[in-house]
């Protein structure tokens, strides 16, 4: 198996224990793909979801953009998903996030 093999096999864990959810594989794959060389960077890796213009950024660039999610309704599929993945959990990963969001959104096809 190759780094990004063993990185999505971490976010699938990250699923399953932090957000009691079985994932989809194939998407979570797709997924991972898209966040491209950031999820080998420790810091570019992860959302901090205390800072503003960091979901700032996920929203124009993920949401908003890839997504194709009106703005106005970014925030509250935003909030859920950190809600899911738990606000207390200092590390989330970015493409855990981008997952949760996907799915939050029903925009799978996003990713075929």
């Amino acid at each position: 198996m190759g780094k990004r093999d063993d990185l999505i096999e971490k976010y699938a864990e990250d699923l399953r224990t932090k957000c009691s959810m079985e994932p989809d594989m194939d998407l979570l794959k797709k997924v991972t793909i898209a966040c491209g060389p950031s999820i080998y960077n420790r810091d570019a890796s992860t959302v901090s979801s205390g800072d503003k213009a960091e979901l700032d950024r996920v929203k124009a660039n993920f949401v908003v953009k890839k997504l194709g999610v009106a703005e106005a309704k970014a925030d509250a599929g935003i909030d859920k998903a950190i809600e899911k993945y738990g606000k207390s959990n200092r590390t989330k990963y970015r493409a855990v996030m981008y997952y949760l969001l996907t799915k939050e959104f029903k925009k799978e096809a996003a990713f075929s």
